[in-house]
């Protein structure tokens, strides 16, 4: 499924349901730049942090969103073993078949199967979301503008309305989105989880590490393509010295 698909589908979802206010802007604000380690030429993803951003999406965000495009497997990129993988992946339930005799049936998830999404079909998330489809978020970071600075600042960007705002029936105020009612209930409470590691579950420490492993999700290939840029770079580099010391030779010996 391509970005655009993928954005359409989150428009979707998290628009409003009736306009907002004209003194509103239609418009998201440009959310603050974070500072990303994955960022950069030389950035790369923290694996406790995937763990952990792993952790609140299958505790939190899976109840409503797919990843359609991960397979359990993928999970050994973020340093689970093979054990843990295979037990991820048997808290779930998927339908497989036919059998013998041709009939569909039950079983639990293996590692090569896909994510479960929590829904068996367009219709039914409709029905369970008051009428709004949550999108999947496999690419949902390269899906919308600003990325991942936008995923963080919608999660932790849920406040109460202004007084003279009035909000629409069902919609939650959210400095982040644009007209700032959105369709989506703030996903993400102080403590709402308990860390595997340890680590404070604060809200921006939630949405930080969720939106990392999201960035991950959207971009798994991301340190093997920098690693072969950066080689890619140092071999021209090399090759351009190497060249430009024959043309010196090669016009001295011409004098």
């Amino acid at each position: 499924m391509g970005a655009v698909r993928f954005l359409a589908a989150a428009l979707l979802a998290l628009a409003p349901a009736l306009p907002v206010p004209a003194a509103r802007s239609a418009e998201a604000p440009t959310p603050p730049a974070q500072s990303w380690p994955f960022a950069g030429l030389f950035g790369a993803f923290d694996r406790d942090a995937l763990q952990r951003g792993f952790q609140v999406y299958k505790e939190v965000c899976a109840a409503c969103h797919s990843m359609d495009q991960l397979h359990y497997r993928n999970l050994a990129a973020l340093g689970y073993t093979e054990d843990e993988i295979k037990a991820i992946a048997a808290t779930v339930e998927v339908e497989d078949g036919p059998n013998d005799q041709g009939e569909m049936f039950m079983r639990p998830g293996r590692p090569y199967d896909r994510f479960k999404a929590p829904f068996p079909n367009e219709q039914a998330a409709r029905y369970a979301n008051n009428g709004a489809f949550p999108p999947d978020l496999s690419v949902i970071v390269k899906a919308v503008p600003h990325g991942a600075d936008f995923i963080y600042a919608l999660l932790t960007g849920y406040k109460d309305p202004p007084a003279d705002m009035k909000m629409n029936e069902g919609m939650q105020y959210n400095t982040a989105f644009a007209g700032q009612q959105i369709a989506m209930p703030a996903p993400l409470f102080e403590g709402g989880i308990e860390y595997k590691d340890g680590t404070k579950a604060t809200v921006p420490q939630m949405a930080r590490d969720v939106t990392t492993f999201l960035a991950w999700a959207a971009e798994p290939e991301m340190e093997e393509r920098k690693s072969l840029g950066l080689s890619v770079m140092l071999v021209l580099i090399v090759l351009t010295a190497l060249l430009f010391a024959l043309k010196r030779k090669i016009w001295s010996d011409l004098h």
